[in-house]
């Protein structure tokens, strides 16, 4: 039996969640350790037997205040982070913006401001998994 990778670098699965309003997309920009500085949709870790859609519908709401529906599977990427020892799979999912609600950093900690950005104007630098998602023209 080999003895594999060690617990801690095993990969994890986040989930984000892609917010478009019309040609736009909520972004915001980390302040967390992992990946600082850089522009990302609302996601976090799935949690032992949630679905992506609930994951989806939960980060989003912990982290911007607002409440989404219905989240569709968009796409998935396999991100590595050599120089963090950070692996992870991430499901995008997408769903259109809640008309009526406004997005709030809820944790400011976390993320300073949730802005829409349009898609031929996206901010730098994107956190990887989405920069795959834009190159390769999934959204």
């Amino acid at each position: 039996m080999g003895s594999g990778p060690s617990k801690e670098l095993r990969p994890k699965v986040g989930v984000a969640t892609i917010i478009k309003s019309g040609n736009t997309i909520l972004l915001g920009k980390r302040l967390t350790k992992h990946a600082h500085g850089y522009f990302a949709p609302p996601g976090g870790h799935l949690e032992f037997g949630e679905s992506f859609e609930t994951c989806s519908m939960r980060e989003t709401e912990e982290e911007t205040g607002l409440v989404i529906v219905n989240p569709k599977q968009l796409a998935v990427y396999n991100t590595i982070y050599f120089n963090e020892e950070k692996h992870y799979v991430v499901v995008f999912m997408l769903v259109e913006f809640p008309r009526g609600q406004e997005p709030r950093a809820m944790e400011p900690d976390k993320c300073a401001s949730w802005d829409f950005f349009d898609l031929d104007q996206l901010p730098t630098p994107l956190m990887p998994g989405f920069q795959m998602l834009v190159e390769d023209r999934i959204i």
